[in-house]
């Protein structure tokens, strides 16, 4: 028997084959990439049963799916050091946005949020989420890290003004997920503890100025509700109470794929959306979870992964700080479908149906593709 290295099986060549093609000329992480489209399979799997069968939704939400996976193949293909460059500009445009929604935004189910050009009517708040970390990333990597006190006072400031803007409007939970996505770059900065420690009291001392001058009734009543949803099941209440009803009936193994009843029965709202995982767990158990929830954590770990191994600081803060924020996304929804944070209306990515969500999610992955394949700012090959 030959003590040589073992040959490799056309399987395996074919595979490494098929890696090396996405990475080098299409410009695509071919671990990241397997693992985001798992997820989506199993959103469309979950979806149709949401939709109620509908032949419809599927078309509507392949459609969708196939040109967010399209915009990600683009912005993959950008070099990096373009994303920075394009980021303060893009920073700018979208507070401008975000101001004129205050004055002229569209107004729809109780809240402005939206801004009409005619063509295209669109929440600027989404574009906040990739502009946020693109900009602070670029700004600290032109300053000496850890940040000093004064690059800290400038990159709060540049979080604060967006992220009561959009709270004002009302969206609390992307505000939420943009405050993360800002304080995540700063945090991998090598921020300070003792920084930290001063934003957290300060945002505790800023609690009761929000819930009596900020915060909406609506919004005060789901955080009401998280303590008891029973005080109100007809009303503020109603949401968690059948999620979790749902999720508690599908057990381990889950009632089977269309067999679930809260959705079908139309007892649990936002099934095809926010609330899609109460549907998915329902039908799939807790053992379908634990498999969604891995392959959310592998496309963390891989996002966290390129972010250890870019070659530029701010490469290296955008990776990481879209990554967690992707955790954010993933941890808000689960904690709002079980009952352990309020509803705030964070959708689950590649899950939830949704246009401008989705867009933004795969923008943020394009740019992790972008970071792991491409050249960078520095201009230094792999």
């Amino acid at each position: 028997m030959s003590t040589g290295r073992l040959q490799s099986t056309p399987l395996s060549q074919l595979s490494q084959r098929l890696g090396s093609t996405l990475q080098s000329v299409f410009k695509l992480d071919p671990i990241l990439l397997f693992f985001v489209t798992l997820i989506a399979t199993i959103g469309v799997v979950a979806g149709y049963s949401a939709a109620e069968q509908s032949e419809a939704w599927v078309e509507r939400s392949v459609v969708r799916l196939a040109l967010g996976f399209g915009l990600m193949l683009v912005i993959a293909q950008i070099p990096q050091r373009w994303l920075f460059v394009v980021a303060p500009w893009l920073f700018a445009a979208v507070m401008l946005m975000l101001l004129a929604v205050w004055v002229v935004g569209d107004i729809g189910g109780g809240a402005r949020r939206w801004l009409d050009l005619g063509v295209i009517r669109f929440q600027p708040a989404e574009l906040m989420k990739v502009a946020m970390p693109m900009t602070i990333a670029w700004f600290l990597a032109r300053r000496p890290l850890p940040p000093r006190l004064l690059d800290v006072a400038i990159v709060m400031f540049a979080i604060v003004v967006p992220v009561l803007l959009i709270a004002r409007q009302p969206d609390l939970g992307s505000a939420l997920l943009i405050m993360a996505s800002g304080l995540f770059v700063l945090f991998f900065a090598g921020l300070s503890w003792w920084y930290l420690g001063g934003f957290l009291a300060l945002a505790g001392a800023a609690m009761p100025v929000m819930w009596f001058f900020v915060m909406h009734a609506y919004q005060k009543d789901r955080v009401m509700m998280l303590l008891d949803p029973t005080s109100d099941p007809l009303g503020a209440g109603y949401h968690t109470i059948q999620s979790m009803i749902a999720i508690g009936s599908g057990g381990v193994w889950g009632k089977g794929w269309l067999q679930g009843t809260q959705s079908h029965l139309d007892f649990l709202p936002e099934g095809a959306t926010d609330f899609i995982l109460a549907v998915y767990a329902e039908e799939f158990g807790l053992a379908g979870l634990a498999l969604l929830f891995v392959l959310y954590l592998a496309v963390i770990w891989r996002g966290l992964w390129i972010a250890e191994h870019a070659e530029s600081v701010e490469g290296r803060l955008l990776a990481a700080s879209i990554s967690m924020t992707f955790m954010v996304y993933v941890l808000v929804n689960a904690g709002m479908v079980l009952g352990l944070l309020p509803v705030v209306g964070a959708p689950l990515p590649l899950l939830s149906y949704g246009g401008t969500a989705l867009v933004t999610i795969m923008v943020g992955l394009g740019m992790l593709m972008s970071i792991r394949t491409q050249r960078s700012f520095l201009g230094h090959d792999r």
